[in-house]
């Protein structure tokens, strides 16, 4: 904040010189007028030169205003076009700052969680005589906590591609049913609310993409229904065809999402709500990856409300 203080002392100093200047200039120039009106006066001329003398000194005097009155309105416009856009920069930095500061948190709490349960899980091992189903079990759980770590570095890294303009995706023939069958699977043995999650997926559609890429962000929109869910909840994941597109949509019964939040969720790092408060975990980067796949693959996302209560995300895509 003290950078945008200064800023506005700065304005404000520029301001006051401006209007002085003015104020000197304007001065300045009806003492000239004064003078040479004197001068005038004091020369032994026809009265008939010397109101014409006057009369072409006071028209001068008239332009000199405009000329100043125009650069001054021309200044100001400027000057005011600095200030807008200057502010809006320091806002959105200062917005970014806090939303980075408040991924780093996420982050922190996103690594130490499963880092914790792996340590554990060895520990546990490594102190104990354990029969062979006790061992598999607890190795098992440290599988599926290294998975959490891996998803959360994958996350960070696609979205450090998906910032790199000359970022091109690998696209081929893939079939898009089987994979967001696979997805729904994945993520059904890894949440831990005892949610219910339903697939309607229409075989056998098949499009023109990145596999890596559309598996990514099927698992954050499930993911992202997962984490919004109360206990007991139910995810609806639907793929169908329509048309030339095929649109994949992920509901929940959540809280829903806020009608003035729906532009920003998608942005790099935004989360609702403060980071220390929320109750749900994430790092702000889920979203904004389904986001960026939809847009490489030339599609759209949506959100709308799933009555009576919870949110839908539809990402529609060219076949």
């Amino acid at each position: 904040m003290k950078p945008l203080l200064f800023f506005y002392a700065l304005v404000l100093y520029i301001l006051l010189q401006f209007c002085w200047w003015s104020y000197l200039l304007v001065k300045l120039n009806d003492e000239v007028y004064e003078h040479k009106v004197k001068l005038l006066e004091l020369q032994n001329k026809a009265q008939a030169n010397t109101e014409k003398e006057e009369y072409t000194l006071l028209n001068s005097l008239h332009k000199r205003w405009m000329m100043i009155a125009g650069e001054g309105v021309v200044f100001g416009l400027l000057l005011l076009a600095g200030i807008h856009l200057t502010q809006r920069s320091f806002k959105k930095e200062f917005t970014l700052s806090r939303q980075q500061r408040n991924f780093l948190l996420a982050v922190t709490h996103e690594f130490k969680s499963p880092l914790a349960a792996i340590k554990l899980s060895l520990q546990t091992l490594e102190k104990h005589q354990l029969d062979k189903e006790q061992q598999s079990k607890i190795l098992n759980r440290a599988i599926m906590e290294t998975n959490r770590i891996d998803v959360l570095v994958e996350n960070a890294l696609a979205a450090a591609r998906y910032e790199d303009k000359s970022f091109h995706l690998n696209k081929e023939k893939i079939n898009l049913s089987e994979l967001v069958e696979e997805a729904i699977t994945m993520r059904q043995g890894v949440n831990k609310k005892n949610l219910k999650t339903e697939g309607e997926v229409q075989p056998g559609i098949f499009i023109h993409g990145d596999s890596l890429a559309l598996q990514s962000a099927v698992l954050n929109l499930i993911d992202n229904a997962e984490k919004y869910s109360p206990e007991n909840g139910k995810i609806r994941v639907q793929l169908k065809e329509r048309d030339k597109h095929v649109i994949l949509s992920v509901s929940d019964n959540g809280p829903g999402i806020p009608a003035h939040e729906r532009k920003k969720i998608f942005e790099k790092f935004y989360r609702i709500g403060n980071e220390e408060t929320r109750a749900a975990k994430g790092t702000g980067l889920g979203l904004y990856i389904v986001w960026n796949v939809a847009l490489l693959h030339g599609g759209k996302v949506f959100i709308k409300d799933n009555k009576p209560h919870g949110a839908v995300i539809e990402m529609i895509l060219k076949k």
